[in-house]
């Protein structure tokens, strides 16, 4: 039987090297940037595709066995299930440097894998042929850079736990072999995993059987099962429900800012036209209100603002368009406000003085920024956002 990696309720979360840390100290650079870190892991021995064999005094050598499958094991990681950007990646990447094991860091499934085995059977006896790999599930939480206060009043830039988490799965590479009942196997191993499939009490392991496959025993069969990508039911920017585009009343702050470029002319303006996007414009007199947003619906947890964006000049709410809003580089655009965690962001803050900011959307958890600086450019989303800090805006009070 498996036995967790580490336990819940890790008291250590596990970085990759290079990786910062819960508490350590980060940039205003970093504040529209994010990082995984693994709350629990869990490693499972698993067989993935299994055959009963049976070879008599006369047919040992090697043998081709077309096995049957008996789980599959998806890669998934957070809402989507399929591994969809550099935070992804970035979390399997941490689960295997943590454990030490070569997981998968792509989406990829087992029932994908040839389920031919060649194998040199060297002794008659009841087989069992197998594939097998090491099935590794846990959380992960979401690294952000925010303001602390720290016990001496005065204020500081830390790597806190940001309000986005869920779960993943992945697998190592996967071996294979065959196994008889009368083998010594290490415990808790693949092998025995496969031997236990073998059912070495029943009838059939010990009935006579002509050389070749033997029928699946009910312990086969019960044990065989199909396992697909799912959302989990992790809390925060990960798994949010979203809801309709009803229009919504909005409580609104009174304050009007402009969401800047810092220390550049450019900032964030609204578009005209519903089918286009939030795009890096220069305020000018025919800016008609499009570049002032207002802060709504204001809540703050742990010193991280959640708000809705209002846009002044359309009467609309910044949002990222639905039917693409599971795609790396999705757009910013704005619809009409409504409850929704699309038209929800957390607002990471730079030391008071400073009004720099980053941005993350609530539903994808992903942090907000720009491909390049320029006239016309599209606000979208990055998963663990852009690490060259053109993530890192500022709120100016206009």
């Amino acid at each position: 039987m498996a036995g967790p990696a580490a336990a819940a309720g890790h008291p250590k979360p596990a970085t990759a090297a290079g990786q910062p840390k819960l508490g350590d100290a980060c940039s205003s650079a970093d504040l529209g940037t994010r990082h995984p870190f693994i709350k629990t892991t869990e490693v499972s021995p698993t067989i993935t595709h299994f055959k009963g064999w049976y070879v008599t005094e006369g047919s040992t050598g090697y043998q081709n066995v077309t096995t049957s499958t008996q789980t599959t094991i998806s890669v998934s990681v957070g809402l989507n299930g399929n591994v969809q950007g550099s935070f992804a990646v970035d979390t399997l990447g941490t689960v295997g440097a943590s454990l030490g094991l070569n997981v998968q860091v792509n989406y990829s499934t087992t029932s994908s894998e040839s389920n031919s085995v060649t194998w040199n059977f060297q002794r008659p006896g009841y087989y069992g042929v197998y594939k097998g790999t090491k099935k590794v599930t846990g959380t992960y939480g979401s690294l952000n850079c925010n303001r602390i206060q720290q016990g001496d009043g005065n204020w500081a830039l830390k790597w806190i736990e940001g309000p986005g988490s869920g779960s993943f799965t992945t697998y190592t590479t996967l071996e294979e072999g065959a196994v008889r009942c009368q083998d010594k196997v290490p415990a808790n191993s693949i092998m025995a995993k496969a031997q236990g499939l073998l059912d070495c009490g029943s009838a059939a392991a010990k009935a006579k059987h002509p050389a070749g496959a033997v029928a699946p025993t009910a312990k086969q069969t019960q044990n065989r099962l199909v396992q697909r990508p799912a959302p989990t039911s992790g809390t925060s920017a990960e798994h949010p429900k979203a809801t309709g585009r009803a229009q919504a009343a909005l409580n609104c702050e009174s304050g009007v800012y402009r969401i800047d470029v810092p220390g550049k002319v450019l900032n964030w303006s609204a578009p005209l036209l519903a089918n286009d996007g939030i795009r890096l414009r220069e305020s000018t007199f025919f800016s008609a209100h499009l570049d002032n947003w207002r802060l709504c619906n204001v809540t703050e947890n742990n010193g991280v603002i959640e708000a809705s964006l209002w846009n002044w000049g359309n009467g609309g709410c910044a949002t990222i368009p639905a039917d693409i809003a599971n795609q790396e580089q999705a757009y910013l655009t704005t619809a009409s406000c409504g409850e929704d965690d699309l038209q929800r962001f957390y607002i990471y803050r730079d030391v008071p003085g400073s009004s720099k900011i980053g941005v993350q959307n609530k539903y994808t958890g992903s942090m907000v920024g720009h491909d390049r600086y320029a006239d016309g450019e599209l606000i979208r989303q990055y998963s663990s956002g852009r690490q060259d800090g053109t993530g890192t805006y500022t709120l100016t009070e206009v």
